[in-house]
């Protein structure tokens, strides 16, 4: 799946600033134009998107969630 291919209307562009690594979870802190999002994602997933301080990346807010795809 690409991000084109999520049908999502909230979208912000942003870079990480803070991770609070957890051993299941992870707080992931997003700056955006529009302030800082955050979101709780597995730690697993910090991984595989190799998600680091600094990292481009999407918050893609639903009314539940906030989900992070890497740029």
């Amino acid at each position: 799946m690409t991000i084109k291919a999520i049908n999502v209307r909230n979208q912000f562009k942003g870079v990480i600033k803070e991770i609070l690594q957890g051993d299941v979870v992870s707080e992931i802190d997003v700056q955006t134009a529009s302030g800082i999002v955050t979101s709780v994602i597995t730690t697993r997933s910090v991984r595989d998107l190799e998600l680091k301080v600094g990292s481009e990346v999407i918050a893609f807010v639903k009314s539940t969630e906030v989900s992070i795809a890497k740029l």
